[in-house]
């Protein structure tokens, strides 16, 4: 019997996949650049469910390794160790093993040693100086301390040795194996800004929309976040921006298996006419009567902010009339804001439409995460 080729590729060792589509799904005067993906992965014998992530080993911006080896006065040629210990040139460390985004306090640390104008550098080594160390990285890069202080000469060796590994980026799956079997799609915002007078990328998300060509990937499993095994289960969907990625690919799943029971998604943007991602996928979907509600939020196409929580607020008594009938709520997205801000909203569509006290309604959503109906993918 020969191996099974599942078994072969993993996060030690991923599978070096063909990027084969990348198309922007923002449109022009959007302020995002927001990408879908399609990424080849036949003859690797991975295998995925949805609700499942992909993991995305990136390489940094060749134009930002080389400013950091000119700074440092390195010909890209010298010789180290990677986090592996394997003997690579320094140029190679730089651009696909090590962190040269976020700098942390063993690079200040070894700033502040090497020169003396650096010495502000060493109260924020200490537990004491961590809201002063968090102030001062927020925005800032590898880059930025070593063109501050250019006295502070490293060799090679001890220049890698200040920097962490870098790792893989795990990004919601937003397709189905079922509809699409030699591939795996993703929905992905390329992150550029400005701060402190230069412009920044996201590691990730602009290999992924500007570099790459093939993708070293793996399959990072997420058993907790699965469509319902019963199909006549109703789904109610909360994700947006990105965070329809992975109903992207619950919808898919659910076409493809079947399903008798109703699907509800709740999106939302910032504009309809620049943000509204999959628009044509998703009407497509609401013709055919896969998607039996859609409920848009686009916070910038009036006066007031509109988000995903109000149009959940509006539509309460049928939210509420879904979960009594025992439909599955899902968020996925931003965990810091959205899905605290979404979750007192469903609290409120209980108290609301449920006539229950906010004691009640907290215990009729503790009772819906018990039994596994609320599942959450955020981050």
């Amino acid at each position: 019997m020969s191996a099974d080729p599942t078994a072969l590729y993993s996060r030690k060792n991923p599978f070096h996949a063909k990027l084969k589509t990348n198309r922007k799904l923002t449109k022009e005067g959007s302020a995002k650049d927001t990408r879908h993906f399609e990424i080849v992965l036949e003859g690797s014998g991975l295998a995925y469910e949805v609700g499942d992530s992909l993991g995305v080993f990136p390489t940094n911006s060749p134009a930002l390794v080389e400013e950091i080896l000119g700074v440092l006065g390195f010909n890209g040629e010298e010789p180290v160790a990677d986090p592996n210990g394997n003997m690579v040139t320094i140029r190679e460390a730089l651009t696909s093993h090590y962190v040269i985004t976020q700098k942390d306090k063993k690079l200040l640390a070894a700033i502040a040693e090497k020169d003396s104008s650096a010495a502000h550098f060493v109260p924020m080594t200490t537990p004491e100086g961590k809201a002063e160390l968090d102030a001062y990285v927020w925005g800032r890069e590898v880059i930025d301390p070593l063109l501050a202080h250019p006295a502070a000469k490293f060799t090679p060796d001890e220049f890698v040795k200040c920097l962490r590994k870098l790792q893989p980026r795990l990004y919601s799956i937003a397709s189905s194996q079922k509809a699409h079997p030699s591939e795996v799609h993703l929905t992905v915002a390329a992150v550029r800004y400005e701060s402190h007078g230069r412009k920044r990328e996201g590691v990730c998300s602009t290999f992924l929309a500007d570099r790459a060509e093939t993708v070293p990937v793996f399959v990072h499993t997420a058993k907790h976040f699965r469509v319902p095994e019963d199909l006549s289960t109703h789904v109610i969907m909360v994700g947006p921006g990105t965070g329809i990625a992975p109903f992207m690919a619950f919808l898919q799943e659910r076409k493809v298996s079947g399903a008798t029971g109703k699907n509800w998604l709740f999106f939302g943007d910032q504009k309809a006419a620049t943000d509204f991602l999959y628009r044509e996928e998703l009407e497509s979907w609401q013709n055919e009567g896969i998607l039996h509600k859609l409920s848009t939020a686009f916070s910038r196409d009036q006066s007031e902010k509109i988000y995903v929580q109000h149009r959940m607020l509006e539509a309460a008594e049928e939210l509420f009339g879904w979960l009594e009938q025992g439909a599955y709520f899902y968020i996925c997205g931003d965990a810091s804001r959205m899905a605290k801000d979404v979750d007192t909203a469903l609290h409120q569509v209980v108290e609301k439409a449920g006539g229950k006290s906010p004691e009640d309604a907290a215990a009729y959503v503790e009772e819906l995460k018990k039994s596994k109906r609320y599942r959450k993918d955020v981050y």
